[in-house]
């Protein structure tokens, strides 16, 4: 077993990450990077595209999906997991990265032709992208599901965008056992938007995120106070416009919500809003057709009639001529992406902007090394944009609040809960110095950890959590069944039988296939005829039966994750739950062949 990191190491973007396992290739993530690595998306892949059997999709942003199409460009051919609203988000901002690489390179071409260059090309276009659609498999949260032999995947809530995923990945090779987790990127434990990320106790390794792993953010209270205060004095002025360079996905919808909650205030009902995106009706519909997987928060709110996403104040901007006009207007808010301003819309509005001392810039995310909104963040003077250099004489506001990753003190209680089974941490999806703070304070608590470089290589080998799986199944596997019940030439008892009832949890009715003596070989092909189809309805049943076993398996498993049930009973469940589904595949192959 074999983990490769081939991207998001000791950077925030570019997520991508290679499992090798009992003969199996499995990435999880391919996303693009953003900032000063933006050239590397032009790069090679480490491997080879057509040798990766599925892709593990955490979440829907570029900097995890972004290289799927490239990769399905130059030859993968596999099935790409994800749950369904990470699919729905992922094809829609697929679609709007095909029409700004497209705009890239004309501009590019147009720039080379004048210096006698060939014309550019963007990394892949929309025929690669709908192909990288038809290769999607949907998954439900919390259900694990077998993707590869030996290799079994649970996707839990990570409450940092709609869809999001932590992974828990179970790989079995040569009798050994390896429990290994993707953090994905978490959300913060108290939030707004949507639900606290999933807590898991059981892992032998654990890749988690850092985006903030050396920060604090405020928290909910004060982050709204902050953002109403600032927007009340703005609203009072009437003079300028507001830019917020904003992540179409999340971001957006929060910000909505937001500034539809001052306007139930009567604050801001002069000022017109313009969410300046081709595909922010369709990311805010989304959100509304997903709404029980956002917090009670948003839920009651539209409950009592409100529609966080969709105000009739907020006027959606669709053609760039629209656009185009908004900058003539001398006073309104300027909601476009992207977050980071190293593209979109919000750089043209940047350019007719920034220069004017009347105007806001108010950022409400995270700004990555080497974007235009990290340089502005970063008190420039002067910025270059769209090729011409351009004065920074616009008020600049940060509201970190407002992010939807997990903060320092979110991350380590999060990587507390696996204390039980103390694994081994590779820190990622972070600055070097933010990797390296929240590595020393997991090590501070006596955890293994590490920050892996560019494309580091680490063998996995089972640790405690794994080592226990590994002896319960052999346990399970050794126990003595039951003694053979006699043969008989006539069937099973319709009824079948019942798997004892503990607990007062419902009784899943288990039908054996009928057992036929020596006797058969005398039988009529009418009564053969008779005999199999039974058996195949019994077998069919069984199946069915099982199946229910593995669905009350699973509801246990959220007790255990609860507290509810002891931690050191975890590796049993898992046993079982492995074994169960060894038999099902098995009964389900043996009622195929008859």
């Amino acid at each position: 077993m074999l983990l490769k990191f081939c991207g998001a190491a000791k950077e925030v973007t570019g997520s991508n990450y290679l499992l090798e396992a009992g003969g199996h290739r499995l990435l999880i993530d391919c996303g693009m990077h953003q900032g000063e690595r933006e050239e590397a998306n032009d790069d090679p892949f480490p491997y080879a595209a057509g040798s990766i059997d599925a892709v593990l999709l955490t979440h829907a942003h570029i900097d995890h999906s972004g290289r799927i199409p490239k990769l399905v460009k130059e030859g993968f051919r596999g099935k790409i997991y994800a749950t369904l609203p990470t699919i729905e988000l992922t094809e829609i901002l697929w679609d709007d990265s095909v029409r700004l690489m497209r705009e890239d390179a004309e501009w590019q071409s147009a720039k080379n032709a004048r210096r006698g260059l060939p014309p550019a090309e963007p990394i892949y276009g929309q025929e690669e992208a709908d192909a990288a659609k038809k290769l999607f498999a949907p998954v439900n949260y919390d259900s694990r599901l077998e993707i590869l032999p030996g290799v079994s995947v649970r996707f839990r809530d990570a409450g940092h965008i709609l869809g999001s995923a932590i992974l828990e990945i179970l790989i079995e090779e040569e009798g050994r056992i390896v429990r290994l987790v993707f953090s994905g990127d978490l959300g913060p434990m108290q939030t707004v938007m949507g639900r606290a990320p999933a807590e898991i106790t059981d892992a032998d390794y654990v890749v988690i995120e850092s985006t903030y792993g050396n920060r604090e953010h405020k928290d909910n209270r004060q982050t709204r106070e902050e953002f109403q205060t600032l927007m009340k004095d703005i609203f009072a002025k009437k003079k300028g416009k507001v830019f917020i360079p904003t992540f179409v996905v999340d971001r957006a919808q929060r910000i909505m919500y937001e500034l539809e909650l001052l306007r139930g205030q009567g604050v801001g009902g002069g000022m017109p809003v313009f969410f300046d995106s081709p595909m922010g009706v369709k990311v805010s519909k989304l959100y509304e057709s997903h709404l029980d997987l956002l917090s009670q928060e948003i839920q009651a709110y539209r409950r009592d009639g409100g529609n966080p996403f969709s105000s009739e104040d907020i006027r959606y901007v669709s053609t760039r001529e629209e656009s185009q006009a908004v900058n003539n207007l001398g006073f309104g808010v300027v909601m476009a992406g992207s977050g980071m301003c190293n593209g979109g819309r919000i750089v043209h509005h940047l350019k007719n902007g920034i220069w004017n001392p009347d105007n806001h810039v108010v950022f409400v995310g995270y700004q990555a090394h080497g974007t235009l909104g990290r340089r502005i963040v970063d008190r420039a003077k002067t910025v270059r944009i769209a090729g011409e250099v351009v004065n920074v004489n616009a008020q600049i506001h940060t509201i970190g609040g407002f992010s939807a990753h997990a903060d320092r003190t979110d991350l380590l209680g999060w990587a507390e809960r696996f204390r039980p089974t103390m694994p081994k941490f590779f820190v990622t999806h972070g600055e070097a110095e933010a990797a390296q703070s929240l590595a020393e304070a997991l090590k501070t608590r006596g955890f293994e950890a590490l920050v892996p470089e560019l494309d580091q290589e680490v063998a996995l080998v089972p640790r405690e959590a794994g080592q226990k799986l590994s002896e319960a199944i052999a346990d399970a596997k050794a126990a003595p069944l039951p003694e053979k019940i006699a043969e008989t030439e006539t069937p099973a008892d319709p009824g079948g039988a019942a798997v004892a009832e503990e607990k007062g949890a419902p009784v899943a009715k288990v039908e054996t296939a009928p057992s036929v003596s020596v006797a058969e070989k005398t039988l009529t092909k009418e009564q053969k005829k008779t005999a199999e189809k039974k058996a195949r309805r019994a077998n069919r049943r069984a199946v069915k039966a099982l199946e229910n076993i593995s669905d009350q398996m699973r509801e246990i498993y959220e007790k255990a994750g609860s507290g509810e049930i002891a931690a050191e009973s975890q590796p049993l469940l898992d046993a079982v739950a492995v074994l169960l589904d060894s038999i099902i595949a098995q009964s389900g192959k043996d009622a195929a062949r008859n």
